[in-house]
């Protein structure tokens, strides 16, 4: 059950990752040629973004039907979803063809692509957590958490080889459309391994006991506004750290510093290696220890990094850069890889998937979504980096408050509620140990 949902949330976002390394490098030449390096950026920066507003819609969808008809349907449709979008881009024309529709097409396919990702992220989590056995929670809800730095590094190997065996010309050209090609058969093979996916034990007892509510994103909110609030500001950190790491840092460094394009993928690469790596590590330690402790001294690491991060880039030394991406790829997954079963901790059972949908994706937004175009616009403002530094301190500082209120307020629990909170619903007197 982990390997299954591991397979299928790394393609999905091998699909999503390879449109951010491809929005940094190569969309702003090919759908908005018209626009200066910048302001062409910023463009295609803002076709990123859009695949994240749009992660809520499929959040809420998808949640509210994987809480009535079951987690499995709403994966399989999710990951046909995403793979149909990522094919379509490889084929859309670009600005020089059709003018004016082809970033129109790119944004709607973008979307697409969001709704999709949207109903992956917190069902995928569910089902490997809800399969667990006992003591293994947080092992078995890492899993589909190591598909993010997986899906990012198949996409960028994909990307290296293709922009490293043809020529400049010929990858500008059309090479950058065959890794989203590649997605119909990725797809195909991840839809193979997740139709023999069997449904998570705990929705099948919702079914048994006739627990299913007309409204589960509803019922969900009822947990109290403290409780959600809190929950989304421990998680937001992270994702901002992440897409300045995996996104911006491309564009930064190639236009601003002079590193080579390749360069710059190949270490935001090795380090998805290492997060990939780590993951089961820090998930076996928080099974073992409590992930309380583990969340906050990775909140404290990842500020601390994100001070580190742009002077060592800003040297124009390769050996500080590599230090900086792999310093990236070391501490993002300690809180990453138990944010899922922290985010699911909030909910019981039959509300789960929606309220996990409704803070995974809001998260994504606040943390990842605009943090490039953001970081962009601050870098043109200042025209230095210390703004976007200052920015991410900041928003580690809000996480690491959020999560350390969140702890001290709300008992922690090992994710194994019952199907409806035992005390009033009320915040903060919720109890679902």
């Amino acid at each position: 059950m982990a390997l299954a949902t591991l397979a299928g949330t790394t393609l999905e976002w091998y699909d999503f990752f390879l449109y951010g390394t491809s929005a940094a490098l190569i969309f702003n030449k090919q759908f908005f040629p018209s626009l200066s390096p910048t302001v062409g950026t910023l463009a295609a920066f803002g076709t990123f973004a859009v695949g994240f507003i749009a992660r809520p819609i499929g959040g809420l969808v998808f949640g509210h039907f994987g809480d009535r008809i079951g987690r499995k349907a709403t994966l399989v449709v999710s990951l046909v979803m995403m793979g149909l979008a990522s094919t379509l881009i490889g084929v859309i024309p670009n600005y020089a063809s059709i003018g004016f529709w082809a970033p129109v097409l790119l944004v709607t396919v973008r979307i697409v692509q969001g709704v999709g990702l949207g109903g992956e992220g917190a069902g995928a989590t569910l089902m490997s957590m809800e399969h667990a056995p006992p003591n293994k929670q947080n092992l078995y809800a890492g899993f589909p958490q190591m598909g993010t730095p997986a899906g990012l590094v198949l996409a960028n190997t994909v990307f290296l080889v293709f922009s490293t065996q043809l020529s400049e010309q010929a990858f500008t050209s059309w090479g950058w459309r065959v890794p989203f090609l590649l997605s119909f058969v990725l797809v195909a093979i991840g839809l193979a391994i997740r139709l023999r996916v069997t449904e998570s034990p705990s929705f099948t007892r919702v079914l048994a006991e006739a627990d299913v509510v007309k409204f589960p994103l509803t019922e969900s909110l009822k947990v109290g506004f403290s409780r959600l609030s809190l929950t989304l500001l421990a998680v937001v950190a992270n994702s901002a750290v992440a897409y300045v790491f995996m996104v911006f840092a491309l564009a930064y460094g190639t236009q601003r510093l002079g590193y080579g394009k390749n360069f710059l993928v190949l270490n935001v690469t090795v380090a998805a290696i290492l997060w990939l790596a780590t993951i089961p590590l820090w998930t076996a330690y928080a099974d073992r220890h409590g992930r309380r402790a583990m969340f906050v001294i990775g909140s404290v690491a990842i500020l601390a990094w994100c001070v580190a991060f742009f002077p060592l880039l800003n040297t124009g030394n390769s050996a500080l850069a590599v230090l900086a991406f792999l310093g990236m790829g070391v501490i993002i997954p300690v809180t990453h890889c138990v944010q899922g079963s922290i985010i699911a901790d909030t909910f019981p059972t039959h509300v789960r998937y929606s309220g996990t949908s409704l803070i995974l994706q809001l998260g994504a937004i606040l943390g990842g979504g605009l943090t490039p175009i953001i970081a962009t616009a601050l870098l043109n403002a200042t025209d230095s980096s210390m703004g976007v530094t200052w920015y991410l301190a900041g928003i580690c500082g809000v996480s690491l408050g959020g999560g350390v209120a969140l702890f001290r307020r709300y008992p922690d629990t090992l994710t194994q509620h019952p199907h409806r909170p035992t005390g009033p619903t009320a915040d903060p007197a919720v109890s679902v140990q």
